[in-house]
């Protein structure tokens, strides 16, 4: 990427971060885009600064022949008409390409989830992938913890421990942009987690002895980040749910989100509370769970009922 080019991702970056409260995932993933964007204009003498509107349909159809998926091509156009919209804005540009260009959309699927005897299965298997006490230990809460707060994996990952003490009936977390909220604790999350505690504190204070810093989050990690990464939960739940006997290419840290929705709407809970507890923004992005609802309870029918199999 050209001088250029890498300021003005750098300051549009920095002002989605300020004016905006956008997520740090977020902002990696317009920062790869723009990347992208940029290279396959100077690639072809063009740039961010003279890029028509024809420049940036042409990337898209680029993009498209790359195979890349309808949501991945429109979270790519999402960024370079919000980087196009923001140059206009700032003056570095005296039009702004990216108006009514159409997006290829979302897939329209419906979220992947997982039943209860498949989330038991994963719970059963987590403590016997672990090499140690401690390591059993963690998985497990690590597996208890995201199925009974729909929580997502970079915010699993990144609780303060501080956040657990005391035994609370409740723990605070920090979702996208920054925004906060409760998502309540069932009791076998509690009893796993006071017992990954204990021994996670035992361990911190050995460590301490040998001169090593304490940890501030839940689920301490040896890398720059001081806490377990996403990629090493998601290698560690591919693990866990072979031990399991499930496909693995069927259980991610999402499907145990989606699996704690559509099993407390399953279970009469309030769509409004559901929303409140994912952290989601819009109603519309709970309302999916209706439908998934919806299509169990049609298999279930039509599996099931005497009349329907005749059929």
């Amino acid at each position: 990427m050209n001088a250029e080019h890498g300021r003005w991702v750098s300051v549009f970056l920095e002002a989605m971060a300020a004016e905006l409260d956008a997520a740090r995932n977020t902002r990696l993933a317009y920062g790869r885009d723009l990347l992208d964007f940029s290279e396959w204009l100077e690639a072809r003498s063009d740039g961010l600064r003279t890029v028509e509107r024809e420049g940036i349909e042409a990337y898209l159809i680029y993009c498209d022949a790359q195979g890349l998926s309808k949501s991945t091509r429109a979270r790519r156009l999402s960024a370079i008409r919000q980087m196009m919209r923001f140059a206009f804005e700032e003056g570095w540009r005296e039009d702004n390409p990216g108006l009514r260009i159409k997006g290829p959309g979302k897939a329209a699927t419906l979220p992947k989830t997982l039943d209860l005897a498949a989330v038991n299965a994963l719970i059963a298997a987590a403590p016997q992938i672990g090499r140690t006490t401690e390591e059993a230990t963690r998985n497990r809460c690590l597996i208890e913890m995201i199925y009974a707060t729909g929580m997502r994996v970079s915010e699993l990952v990144e609780l303060p421990v501080a956040a657990a003490r005391g035994g609370p009936a409740m723990i605070l977390v920090r979702g996208k942009g920054g925004k906060e909220r409760m998502v309540p604790l069932s009791a076998p999350a509690k009893a796993v987690l006071a017992e990954w505690l204990h021994v996670r504190d035992a361990a911190d204070k050995a460590a301490h002895a040998k001169g090593a810093k304490a940890s501030k989050f839940l689920f301490p990690g040896r890398g720059a980040a001081g806490h377990l990464t996403r990629q090493q939960f998601f290698v560690l739940l591919k693990a866990i749910a072979l031990k399991a006997g499930l496909d693995p290419t069927s259980v991610t840290p999402h499907t145990l989100r989606h699996a704690f929705a559509t099993h407390l709407l399953a279970g009469g809970a309030d769509l409004r509370v559901i929303q409140t507890l994912l952290g989601h923004a819009d109603l519309s992005s709970t309302e999916i769970y209706t439908h998934v609802l919806d299509e169990h309870l049609k298999a279930l029918v039509l599996n099931h009922h005497p009349l329907a199999r005749k059929g």
